[in-house]
């Protein structure tokens, strides 16, 4: 279960690497350069992996143990 948490560090990774590589105006996405149209992919992924390890963690369900 331990390797769920380690889903967070996707969208640090994510952004980290990314935009020093996709750091162009072109191609557009969207309207939007390709760097803005990466990072917000990344923003709205953070939250959905961060929903996923919410619901993963023992800690947040009913009647759930805290204890690792």
């Amino acid at each position: 279960m331990a390797f769920v948490k380690l889903l967070a560090v996707l969208p640090f990774l994510g952004i980290l690497v990314g935009v020093p590589l996709l750091n162009r105006v072109e191609p557009l996405v969207l309207g939007m350069p390709l760097i803005l149209a990466w990072i917000v992919l990344w923003v709205v992924l953070a939250a959905v992996i961060m929903l996923v390890v919410y619901w993963c963690d023992p800690a947040n369900r009913v009647g759930g143990d805290s204890r690792p």
